[in-house]
């Protein structure tokens, strides 16, 4: 925003609100990598699903009854009779199963490119908070319905923090309690957070390489291009093309054959029947896998928090002097193949039956997992890198 914001409406706007210093500090002038690839399209993609699932959020809670008595049925009214009801509700049930989809996958770029190493660790850290919170609000969302599995899930999930020392049985009431409006609000706060910390130190690239410490007379990154309207535009095609498949999931398979609705949770919650097999939903699965590899129910609780923990850590586990993984040695990249199977296989495992087989198998992967975390303390000892170059590639 130039000139034309100095004179009528927007100048007046901009003179009392910094409008075009945010515009220019956030995008205009906001100068990213040239070097971004197909990984960097999931940080867009998950503000979008963010976006889309507090419009939903809101237009379902018009016709929504907080009451366990009338939950269910508030559900099938909106379902049935609200005009478009029922594609909202499958936009955002579907969008809660995306949304961990690309958050998942924006974690996981993170990993390959080393984006929580020095200077960005704070960028981890309020991702990590976002995650967090994320999981929470998921896990409130899935209560809503109040159909067999929200009922009989909520009562497993919430018996877990009932196993803590003292605290336990309050914390669970607490929990019963909890008003969904807060989660929302300290999420759209954590990404606030994440974006302006991201913005201060700048992007993290493919090669790991900081394109601040090459600038022309200007003092504009060489390696550089304006974050509008060069990722702006190209984010729009990824954003067209995510739509698309999130389109043909709302419109031909909302239930993904149970993975992201489950069909228990068509039925009305019945305290006196326990469904045969009590899951959460596949986001989830991987640290209920964790959690059920234990024998004891509160080291149980202790493993999956743990799970979760030390990934917050991350940033001075790797001590690594090299991020990207196209620099880093093959120990690297054997031990985070490793890890990505481990946590995969777990998903898979929290979602069967707990069988003396696939419970061996649970604590086998449990191992892997925080092995691999245990394994960045030591890698960077023996681990051959490659020669970084000084500034990015085009590759």
């Amino acid at each position: 925003m130039g000139e034309k914001f100095k004179t009528g409406v927007m100048g007046w706007i901009d003179a009392r609100f910094p409008l075009s210093k945010m515009w220019n500090e956030h995008l205009a002038e906001y100068y990213a990598p040239k070097n971004f690839n197909f990984w960097y399209y999931f940080g867009s993609l998950a503000l979008l699903v963010l976006v889309l699932q507090i419009i939903t959020g809101i237009w379902l809670t018009m016709n929504y009854k907080p009451d366990a008595g009338l939950a269910f049925n508030s559900v099938e009214y909106i379902m049935r009779d609200v005009n478009w009801g029922w594609l909202i509700r499958y936009m955002h049930s579907t969008g809660a199963s995306f949304f961990f989809i690309v958050v998942y996958l924006h974690m996981f770029r993170g990993l390959l490119y080393g984006s929580f190493k020095k200077p960005r660790e704070l960028i981890w850290i309020f991702g990590m908070i976002i995650y967090v919170c994320l999981m929470a609000e998921a896990f409130m969302g899935y209560l809503l319905p109040w159909g067999q599995m929200s009922y009989w899930g909520a009562q497993v999930i919430i018996s877990l923090f009932g196993a803590i020392p003292g605290i336990g049985d309050a914390l669970a009431l607490w929990i019963r309690a909890f008003h969904v409006i807060a989660l929302p609000i300290i999420l759209l706060a954590m990404v606030v957070l994440h974006i302006l910390a991201l913005h201060e130190v700048g992007s993290n690239n493919p090669d790991g390489v900081e394109i601040k410490k090459h600038k022309d007379a200007n003092g504009i990154p060489v390696d550089g291009i304006p974050f509008h309207p060069y990722y702006s535009v190209k984010d729009i095609v990824g954003v067209i093309v995510f739509l698309i498949f999130f389109s043909i999931v709302v419109f031909f398979m909302p239930e993904m054959g149970g993975w992201f609705l489950e069909k228990d949770n068509f039925v009305p919650a019945d305290p006196l029947k326990t469904p045969e097999h009590i899951v959460p939903l596949w986001y989830f699965t991987p640290f209920y896998a964790i959690l059920r590899a234990v024998p004891d129910k509160f080291l149980g609780v202790v493993a999956m928090g743990g799970a979760i923990v030390v990934l917050f850590f991350l940033p001075w586990l790797d001590r690594s002097p090299v991020k990207s993984i196209r620099y880093r040695g093959s120990a690297y990249k054997v031990a985070l193949g490793i890890f990505v199977v481990s946590f995969v296989a777990l998903g898979y495992l929290g979602t069967q039956p707990a069988t003396p087989v696939m419970t061996n198998f649970a604590r086998l992967f449990s191992l892997l997992y925080f092995g691999f975390f245990v394994a960045l303390l030591f890698l960077h000892k023996f681990e051959k890198t490659k020669p970084v170059p000084d500034r990015v590639t085009s590759k």
